[in-house]
């Protein structure tokens, strides 16, 4: 088995890092991948419980260890992070509660499940935190928000921030904040994704071939976004510095004006962050 020793100090190698995961659905794969490509833990650290083989394939692909069974992972990991439905995860911690010592960290990814709710139950004195990640973690490029309990200090924070910053922008906020961070990049990737399927098919129309005109959209959405985190400008002031007099991108923006573009996509968020505080009150 695997010696369980204290746990390891925040300046020791990542391979004194036992990371387990509880659930091995898209967020925890994309995390794990995230922590991977950047060296943060070797695979060989990693272990992933989840009922059944579908979804564990993809992590033996990627070198870790697998298992169906939660509490091993719990046993077998300093660094625990859960990843179930939220509608499981009560179950999971009644389960998995008698294994849980002052040497964890556990990490809930669970969405509409409070600090409070799972500091209630786990033993008291559990280091929790709770991270509200999105889909580009994948890719290294997600944008994260996490809460600590009130047993997790600044050590556990600076080191799940300094594991979670190889997945993308990773930001420590008050716990009010993630429900809004679900509404704005949760979601708010699927809002990206439909503008910048109706810029294509707007190329389309005018003539230009399908694949080519993604490409471009994707690319021009790629450059807009790292010249807003570049530059640190308000978003108004580079949209002006586009607009010419007279010029094509004016005419445009009338268009967006009248159809409405602002307000709908605050409405958007809006509803959707209402959503998930909805969630956690189920």
């Amino acid at each position: 088995g695997v010696a369980l020793g204290a746990w390891p100090r925040v300046t020791m190698e990542a391979s004194e890092l036992w990371v387990g995961f509880v659930g091995a659905g898209r967020m925890a794969g994309g995390l794990v991948r995230g922590l991977l490509q950047a060296g943060k833990v070797p695979a060989s650290n990693v272990l992933a419980s989840a009922p059944s083989d579908k979804n564990l394939d993809a992590w033996r692909v990627l070198g870790c260890r697998t298992t169906h069974c939660n509490l091993e992972v719990v046993y077998r990991s300093t660094l625990v992070f859960l990843a179930t439905k939220p509608h499981i995860l009560p179950g999971v911690l009644e389960e998995i509660r008698p294994a849980v010592g002052s040497q964890h960290i556990v990490v809930s990814l669970v969405a509409g499940v409070t600090i409070q709710t799972l500091q209630r139950l786990l033993p008291p004195g559990t280091k929790v935190l709770r991270i509200m990640p999105n889909l580009p973690c994948v890719v290294q490029a997600g944008a994260m928000v996490f809460s600590r309990g009130s047993n997790a200090g600044d050590e556990e924070a600076a080191l799940l921030k300094s594991l979670l910053s190889s997945c993308g922008l990773c930001e420590e906020v008050p716990e009010s904040y993630i429900d809004i961070h679900t509404g704005l990049s949760g979601s708010g990737v699927a809002y990206v994704y439909l503008f910048a399927e109706a810029l294509a098919e707007g190329a389309v129309k005018m003539g230009m071939p399908g694949a080519l005109a993604s490409r471009i959209a994707a690319q021009t959405l790629l450059g807009a976004a790292k010249m807003l985190l570049e530059t640190g400008e308000h978003p108004a002031k580079l949209r002006g510095d586009v607009c010419t007099p007279g010029g094509t991108t004016i005419y445009a923006l009338h268009q967006l004006e009248k159809g409405a573009l602002r307000a709908t996509i605050m409405d958007a968020v809006e509803a959707a962050t209402n959503r998930a505080c909805d969630m956690a009150k189920d």
